[in-house]
């Protein structure tokens, strides 16, 4: 690259010093820049990493997001840009700058109107009068120097498909979208997570199990998006009440993973009568299979050695879900 660009900026000398400093005239790309150039320009402006010459001539760079620039990548910038001196930086400085300026051109939500912004939209109109991106805004709080956390927000629900499936994708793949680092990510799956357990308690505080809907309610949220097959019983006292929840296995269903034993040990030890089995299809149907059936008629025989009643099996699909006892699977007691 050379150190003289025609028409494409300004250079002022300071009267007074030796040092050239390069001003942004317009926003075009000098002509000396490659395509290659541009690719590691566009790396400092997405780290905001800015090049600087130490007295004794060394290339740093100053307050890059030291998480994700890493020591090849500097090198890689200061040999690609042939970083070598003082003049070499200021430029390049300059370039930077420029360019993280003309991505500032969104409003910060603090500078629009009142009744736009998400948060004093809920206090004045109520949280069910807000989108799903601008109730997300809220929970991320800033977005980027580019765009704002409700653009943000939209992105994300863009890129994964709807809340329901934030809550299925792992923190490293938030992180994979730009602008969303390990804070944003924990806050977004803590928001998720609360209104999972509130949906949880709700079940729970209704005490007896009464409708099959009372059942997926209370598993659905946990269960209907998970990658791996995972088998809970549901125990119930006399009335049907609820106990507790119990995790049985996860993975997939066999004969040597679902024990008999277990259930039987975990309804005793918590004084239950009856039980609900209940497990999810990670491909979405819920319709049983023949090893569903099996290992439930096998699990009854177990049970009605003990005295203890099994009311139904329900499988969780993605937005569906399928009971054992309504289709003649398992005798009604």
């Amino acid at each position: 690259m050379g150190k003289s660009v025609a028409g494409q900026w300004l250079i002022k000398m300071d009267e007074n010093r030796e040092n050239t400093v390069y001003e942004p005239e317009i926003k075009n790309w000098p002509d000396d820049f490659d395509e290659s150039s541009k690719e590691l320009i566009e790396l400092m402006v997405k780290y905001s990493a800015y090049p600087l010459c130490s007295k004794k001539g060394k290339i740093y760079f100053m307050k890059p997001k030291e998480n994700h620039l890493s020591e090849q990548k500097k090198k890689d910038i200061i040999n690609g840009l042939g970083l070598k001196t003082k003049m070499d930086c200021d430029r390049i400085r300059e370039i930077v700058k420029q360019k993280i300026a003309q991505l500032k051109t969104n409003k910060p939500i603090k500078k629009w109107h009142e009744d736009e912004r998400p948060r004093e939209r809920l206090i004045k109109y109520g949280s069910e009068n807000l989108s799903d991106a601008q109730l997300l805004a809220i929970i991320l709080r800033v977005g980027s120097p580019d765009r704002s956390a409700v653009d943000l927000a939209r992105s994300l629900i863009d890129r994964f498909g709807s809340l329901r499936a934030l809550d299925s994708v792992t923190i490293s793949e938030l992180c994979s979208i730009k602008s969303v680092g390990k804070v944003k990510a924990a806050e977004i799956k803590a928001a998720l997570e609360i209104g999972k357990r509130f949906l949880k308690q709700k079940s729970e505080s209704r005490k007896r199990i009464k409708t099959n809907d009372d059942v997926v309610n209370y598993y659905a949220p946990y269960l209907r998006d998970l990658k791996k097959e995972v088998f809970k019983v549901m125990l119930l006292d006399g009335r049907n009440k609820f106990i507790d929840d119990v995790s049985i296995s996860e993975g997939g269903l066999s004969s040597s993973i679902v024990d008999p034993k277990q259930i039987i040990k975990e309804a005793v030890k918590q004084s239950a009568s009856a039980l609900i089995f209940v497990h999810n299809h990670p491909s979405g149907e819920s319709e049983p299979t023949k090893e569903d059936i099996e290992i439930t008629n096998r699990l009854i025989q177990a049970c009605d050695l003990v005295g203890l009643r099994v009311l139904d099996h329900i499988i969780i699909g993605n937005d569906n879900y399928t009971s054992f006892l309504e289709k003649g699977l398992i005798k009604e007691e």
